[in-house]
């Protein structure tokens, strides 16, 4: 059989309107009877894997076999949704053949009132590894981000010897340029001071928990987990839907904090401002980040005023639609204008660039030209 022939039958899928003519064998047939169960055109499509666990977890088992990690999570996730799975991941013995990722994570936790006390370890578990995970992939790069943005905000011109920065004392003297002596004769010394203070920054992640922030909710636990960390930052997470949730004495562990989060329910980001805006102590270190997808359920008109008067304090206020990989998100455009209108930038975010939008943020640059120079599309004004 050509390569060509057997690419086509395992896209088309065999059945008779395929015109390959082409059957499969060993490992391609098991590779497609997976497709098959999960991709057939059956009008019941619980049918092709069943309802019973220890089969799906045969099939879990199988696809990791025959396919590569980011195809598996793929196929996870339509087997949530085509074949009603989520109740199924409620049996700890499946939920140990499941692939952990972000989106099973999500799941979970919108599932986290209905799993079984028999689950919950192993639930537990599943976040567990999913967290740890994202913590060796992000954290290294957000400290690292944040707290050079720190000691560049506190940059002196008349530092000590040991704090001199050479690379910026260098590149601010260039014209300095002494070509008989082949070096630079600085007249301006930059520098960091040697100390900083206790707090230099407040740094609020006000999170929308509505289920269609599942993944957003999960990168931001992790971030604030990794903020909280770094001892010139006071770092507070408020979650919020049609209530309000402090939830800042749990970011010493995220899997804590994500299981205090409930997915789902409605939307008042007028309360959760509110509630930040009590919060905030100096609103001129502050930087604020909404993370919604802002279809506000309450009093939008109140919620934009709320969001007017913390710019005008002096917040440096930014709106994530999304914090995830997931790609442009849906949400609430006349109000992304609005918030755009009065300087507040709205823009889904992927993980990789959050560090380095903190500190752009702490800094106080401009955020819209950050997100400009990263080709991050920003909301625009409704008259643009």
């Amino acid at each position: 059989m050509s390569e060509r022939l057997r690419r086509w039958r395992m896209i088309l899928g065999g059945e008779d309107a395929d015109g390959t003519g082409t059957s499969l064998s060993g490992v391609d047939a098991k590779r497609d009877a997976t497709l098959e169960a999960l991709y057939d055109k059956q009008e019941d499509r619980r049918g092709g894997l069943g309802s019973s666990s220890p089969r799906v977890a045969r099939w879990l088992g199988d696809i990791r076999g025959y396919f590569p990690s980011s195809v598996v999570q793929v196929m996870q996730r339509d087997a949530m949704d085509r074949l009603g799975l989520r109740e199924l991941l409620l049996e700890p013995e499946l939920l140990e053949s499941v692939q952990p990722d972000v989106h099973l994570v999500g799941t979970l936790l919108s599932l986290n009132r209905a799993i079984p006390e028999r689950s919950r370890d192993t639930a537990r578990a599943v976040v567990r590894k999913v967290v740890d995970d994202l913590e060796k992939r992000l954290a290294q790069p957000t400290r690292q981000a944040v707290s050079g943005a720190l000691h560049r905000a506190n940059r002196t011109h008349r530092p000590r010897q040991a704090d001199i920065d050479w690379n910026r004392t260098i590149l601010a003297n260039l014209k300095h340029y002494q070509p008989e002596q082949r070096t630079v004769v600085p007249e301006r010394l930059v520098g960091y001071g040697r100390r900083l203070p206790n707090v230099s920054k407040q740094i609020v992640l006000c999170l929308d928990q509505s289920g269609s922030m599942a993944s957003s909710v999960v990168y931001a636990s992790v971030f604030g987990a990794v903020l909280a960390s770094i001892r010139s930052l006071r770092t507070q997470i408020i979650a919020f839907d049609t209530a309000v949730a402090d939830l800042t004495e749990q970011l010493t562990d995220p899997v804590e904090l994500l299981f205090g989060v409930q997915l789902g329910g409605g939307t008042d980001i007028n309360a959760a401002l509110a509630y930040c805006q009590s919060r905030i102590e100096a609103p001129r270190d502050t930087v604020l980040v909404l993370i919604s997808d802002l279809y506000e359920g309450g009093n939008e008109e109140e919620m934009l005023h709320r969001a007017r008067a913390l710019v005008a304090d002096g917040v440096q206020v930014v709106c994530l639609l999304a914090l995830s990989d997931e790609g442009a998100p849906a949400y609430d455009h006349d109000v992304a204008a609005a918030f755009a209108a009065m300087g507040i930038p709205a823009f889904a975010c992927t993980p990789d660039k959050f560090p380095d939008l903190m500190s752009a943020a702490i800094q106080h640059q401009d955020i819209a030209t950050w997100a400009a120079t990263n080709d991050i599309p920003v909301a625009a004004p409704a008259d643009e």
